[in-house]
């Protein structure tokens, strides 16, 4: 039975997540942490097509969730327990308020979107609050963006569903790294778990 994408993605029970688009990490600021990921970003022209939906959701008046990440300069209360984490302490540190740690300027937040930080950990999802904020929004769908297929996009979206979430993911606006092991993810992984579709399509079921 084919999905309805404009009633899955009826903005009043939907939400766009924006996920690690910072300076330090798809931005000119990541001082080679993870420049093959921000490379991956430049190539495909990810942070364009993330700016397509975040217009379209805020025509829309979709709610816009900005989930960051950031590091004390003493790294306390996080901890490297994982060989991403440890390659997060290289380079520039996403200190809070910091340049590198700032959402990237084309995708800057505006009033009344969300900024949700968090200090350890992988996925914005575990101990935070984002879930009930999305509760006492009373959304049950949510749009995710943003970095990195491997693991954060990944990450979300199996939490996203063990929260009871429907999951949409538009395809052009999330980005990995190798770009072949990204289609595999996606071939394997993702498609068993979100509706995968276009940026063209999101945009046109918010119209």
């Amino acid at each position: 039975m084919p999905i309805d994408l404009k009633e899955l993605l009826g903005p009043a029970h939907t939400a766009l997540l924006l996920m690690e688009c910072q300076e330090g990490i798809i931005g000119s600021g990541g001082g080679g942490r993870l420049s093959a990921l921000s490379d991956a970003v430049a190539r495909h022209g990810t942070i364009a097509q993330i700016g397509r939906l975040l217009a379209a959701a805020r025509r829309a008046k979709v709610p816009v969730f900005y989930l960051t990440i950031a590091r004390r300069a003493d790294n306390a209360g996080a901890t490297a327990n994982c060989l991403l984490l440890a390659l997060g302490r290289k380079g520039t540190p996403l200190l809070p308020g910091s340049p590198q740690q700032a959402v990237v300027s084309a995708l800057a937040p505006e009033a009344g979107d969300f900024v949700v930080n968090r200090l350890h950990g992988i996925t914005p999802f575990h101990a935070g609050e984002l879930d009930q904020l999305l509760r006492n929004l009373g959304v049950k769908t949510v749009v995710a963006a943003g970095v990195s297929v491997n693991v954060g996009i990944t990450g979300m979206t199996i939490e996203a569903l063990n929260c009871g979430y429907q999951v949409v993911i538009p395809r052009e606006a999330v980005a990995g790294t190798p770009d072949q092991y990204v289609d595999a993810v996606f071939e394997n992984t993702l498609r068993l778990l979100a509706t995968i579709t276009s940026v063209d399509e999101v945009v046109s079921a918010w119209q």
